[in-house]
């Protein structure tokens, strides 16, 4: 029998990949695997429990959460860097690392499909992974037709009795650590410190302790102005913003992808 492992990350696509693949008539189980880094919004566990029974209506379902048991400002600590765009030992030791041994020990290649919640605008991300296990058979259901986007999605799950998760609602683009991120821009940031002061401020803290622990002046966030990049600490970037509102950079989101790349 044909094994169904769904990388279930608690965002909208990964819901919908779910929901597409449980609604396909030769599908009688599979298994929604969800890694929790410690630092989720509190509001993403009620969306996986809605979400979880949604998909039961379809198909049976395995749900298993995994921990590593550490969380990103721990695992920055240990490794003597914090993380940013370019490099994410947070998300490659609390996801990606984690993910593979559960599937390794768990599901055997030869008869396992392995599914994204990746959408149509992100299919050169499908190639990637793709790239990195060619081993394994990989779909992302959400890129094949009907294509819908984001709010499509959203509209979706309403229409379905759930209500999405409130990160959405409040402007961020993914639902993953608490609308906090490392491979986040300015952008984002600066809507983690309007809509959640209190917690941007505790990143704000813990990025300087772990700064002064590891003995490096790196940071999350760089600062280009001038045409010179140098580090920016999230007090630095707090401060501007206190100072000059509007200096930041408007379309600077970043990405996450922290499950897949």
């Amino acid at each position: 029998m044909r094994t169904h492992l769904v990388f279930f990350s608690g965002g909208i696509g990964s819901w919908g990949a779910a929901k597409r693949v449980a609604m396909r008539e030769e599908i009688d189980h599979l298994t929604l695997l969800f890694a929790d880094t410690l630092i989720e919004d509190e509001d993403l566990y009620r969306f996986l429990d809605e979400a979880v029974a949604n998909i039961r209506k379809d198909a049976d379902v395995e749900y298993v959460k995994i921990a590593d048991g550490r969380d990103p400002w721990q695992v920055f600590e240990e490794v003597g860097f914090i993380g940013n765009t370019r490099v994410d030992p947070c998300s490659r030791i609390l996801k990606r690392e984690l993910m593979d041994r559960w599937r390794d020990e768990h599901c055997d290649p030869s008869v396992t499909t392995l599914y994204y919640g990746i959408d149509w605008t992100e299919i050169h991300r499908l190639e990637r992974v793709r790239q990195r296990v060619p081993e394994w058979t990989i779909e992302a259901p959400m890129t094949e037709p009907p294509s819908i986007n984001k709010s499509q999605m959203l509209a979706w799950c309403k229409d379905e009795g759930i209500e999405p998760p409130r990160l959405y609602a409040m402007g961020f683009a993914h639902n993953n650590c608490g609308g906090f991120c490392i491979k986040s821009g300015q952008a984002q940031f600066q809507l983690l410190l309007r809509q959640m002061p209190e917690r941007y401020a505790y990143h704000e803290k813990r990025e300087a302790e772990v700064a002064a622990k590891i003995g490096t002046d790196c940071s999350i966030l760089r600062d280009r102005t001038r045409n010179k990049t140098k580090p920016l600490t999230l007090r630095q970037f707090r401060e501007r913003l206190e100072m000059q509102p509007d200096l930041f950079d408007r379309f600077d989101f970043g990405g996450c992808g922290c499950a897949m790349e």
